[in-house]
C-alpha cells in the first residue's frame, strides 16, 4: 500500500491510481491536466490554492487503504 506524502508530485499519484482524480477535484485541485501537475507537489498545490494539505493527504491515503481491504 503506497503512503501518499506532501512532497509527491500530483501526476505521479494519478499514475499510481486514476481513481484519485475525483479526490483532487472534490478538494478543489482542478489542475490535474495542466502542466503544473507534472512538476508540482501536493504540498505546493495546496499552498497555492489555500488548502489544508493534511486533509488532502488523509483523503488520498484513506482511498488507498480502502482498496487494500
Amino acid at each position: 500500500m503506497p503512503k501518499i506524502t506532501g512532497d509527491m508530485i500530483i501526476a505521479d499519484v494519478l499514475r499510481m491510481d486514476r481513481g484519485t482524480a475525483p479526490i483532487f477535484l472534490n478538494m478543489g485541485l482542478h489542475c490535474l491536466g495542466c502542466p503544473s501537475s507534472t512538476g508540482e507537489s501536493i504540498e505546493d498545490a495546496c499552498a497555492v490554492h489555500g488548502m489544508d494539505v493534511n486533509e488532502v493527504l488523509k483523503q488520498l491515503n484513506d482511498y488507498f487503504e480502502s482498496k487494500q481491504a
